[in-house]
């Protein structure tokens, strides 16, 4: 067991429950993706180690905030997945991922993206229940559809809009609220009320200004 803070706060106790390294990030991949296996957490967890992976699960299920679970025939395999105690820091990752993100910047061409990752960066983004309309992302290779609060892995037959761009485009749209990076077809009120669910906008911190080099 991580060494606790040990002492009588919320936040202190918070931490002691997912603030050692990988927790949250076990967290985010049991949000975004659902029930998984070992193998599959360890997959996409690039860089964490086996015996890491498995302290933190454990830690996390002592903690009441991931459970194991053994899948019926013909799978009847062990998946991990949130507690509903788990489950309540939904709102806490999405408040984190926005404040982040106003400092990380824009995706470059050089950063390497999983397929599948616009599912999870629009679960990621939005609060549960954001719209009640149907909003199709089409960004770059990948397609996903926003639909009345539930995200597919594919195209909608009817949106009331599709936004289209690439990643470092739909990072503007969402971070920076700027519509002029994407393409929007249909209802831009649809997509403008989509935007106006996600945290307050404030400008990214400026990078500190390097101090001159004395000269010797």
């Amino acid at each position: 067991m991580a060494k606790s803070y040990d002492q009588y706060c919320p936040v202190a106790h918070a931490l002691d429950l997912v603030g050692e390294r990988w927790s949250l990030l076990v967290v985010r991949e049991l949000l975004e993706h659902g029930p998984l296996r070992y193998s599959d957490l360890h997959c996409r967890l690039d860089g964490c180690g086996t015996n890491i992976l498995a302290s933190r699960l454990r830690d996390l299920e002592r903690g009441g905030v991931v459970r194991r679970r053994q899948l019926p025939p013909p799978a009847a395999s062990t998946v991990y997945e949130l507690t509903e105690y788990g489950n309540e820091l939904r709102p806490v990752l999405h408040q984190l991922a926005h404040w982040g993100a106003r400092s990380l910047g824009p995706p470059s061409s050089e950063d390497e993206l999983q397929p599948g990752w616009l599912v999870g960066a629009l679960r990621m983004a939005f609060p549960a229940q954001a719209t009640e309309a149907c909003i199709e992302f089409r960004i770059g290779e990948e397609t996903a559809t926003l639909d009345a609060g539930d995200v597919r892995e594919e195209g909608a037959e009817q949106p009331d809009a599709v936004v289209e761009g690439d990643a470092a485009a739909f990072f503007r749209l969402v971070v920076d609220r700027d519509f002029d990076t994407v393409s929007i077809r249909g209802s831009k009120p649809a997509v403008r009320a989509l935007l106006d669910t996600l945290p307050p906008w404030t400008a990214a911190p400026l990078p500190p200004v390097p101090e001159p080099v004395a000269a010797s």
